[in-house]
């Protein structure tokens, strides 16, 4: 399992992906938003989402796992 984690602290702006859904490595998971500029967190690894741990307009620290992807 791969988790996806935050790069820095921010608001989460879009949740591109949904439990189930299957993906590519390097796809955009979610978008974060801080100091008005939009920052991409993409997952390392493919396979299916198997949670979504953040909700559009969420704040999350750096670190935090928004999502789990299993190969």
């Amino acid at each position: 399992m791969t988790e996806v984690k935050a790069a820095m602290a921010g608001t989460v702006f879009t949740v591109n992906v949904s439990v189930g859904d299957e993906v590519e490595a390097g796809q955009v998971i979610v978008v974060l938003e801080s100091m008005k500029m939009e920052i991409p967190v993409e997952t390392e690894s493919a396979g299916k989402v198997v949670s979504i741990n953040v909700n559009v307009g969420d704040f999350v620290n750096e670190e935090d796992v928004l999502a789990t992807v299993e190969a």
